[in-house]
């Protein structure tokens, strides 16, 4: 029976090891599964904040650009949020999870940004678009699928180096 301890230990050091080192599918996952999971929940932070500027500034009347600044901010905000109520239940303090979360998503949430609202400023007619308009539905959600593509592999990339969401994975339980 002690013999099984140190397995138990090595399986929880191969599952947070994983995030850095493992590629086979064993303990945490595939280092693209891993990757996919990370920008699922930067994308789902991303999509409510997007969504819900797209909304108010629409709903508003103002103009493109503030509008896009809007869903720009409340997507930091809501994608900072998440991972702030994820590691502070695991027992963060506040300034210590601002700090996982800002390292955490980041560079994900900026890149995943910059490539929804290039997908929406681009597309011919999004813009105009109201909120009762098919079209503005559909970009919005092309333009998050967009992004979700165009963002795993930086958070591959991260993770594999100790960065990105693999800062924020150290501090869950």
């Amino acid at each position: 029976m002690q013999h099984d301890a140190p397995h138990a230990h090595d399986t929880h050091r191969t599952h947070h090891g994983a995030l850095r080192t493992r590629r086979d599918g064993v303990g945490g996952g595939s280092a693209w599964s891993v990757a996919a999971r990370a920008t699922l929940h930067c994308l789902t932070g991303c999509a409510i904040g997007e969504i819900l500027g797209m909304v108010v500034g629409t709903a508003l009347g103002w103009g493109d650009v503030q509008t896009l600044l809007l869903a720009v901010v409340l997507a930091f905000l809501f994608g900072y949020a998440l991972t702030l109520r994820s590691v502070i239940g695991n027992g963060l303090g506040l300034r210590a999870a601002v700090r996982v979360a800002l390292a955490a998503d980041t560079a994900s949430i900026a890149v995943m940004e910059l490539v929804d609202n290039g997908v929406i400023a681009l597309w011919p007619g999004a813009m105009d678009a109201g909120l009762t308009d098919g079209l503005f539905w559909t970009v919005l959600a092309l333009a998050l699928a967009t992004a979700f593509v165009a963002t795993t592999p930086l958070n591959k990339w991260m993770i594999g180096r100790g960065k990105g969401h693999a800062v924020a994975h150290r501090h869950h339980h």
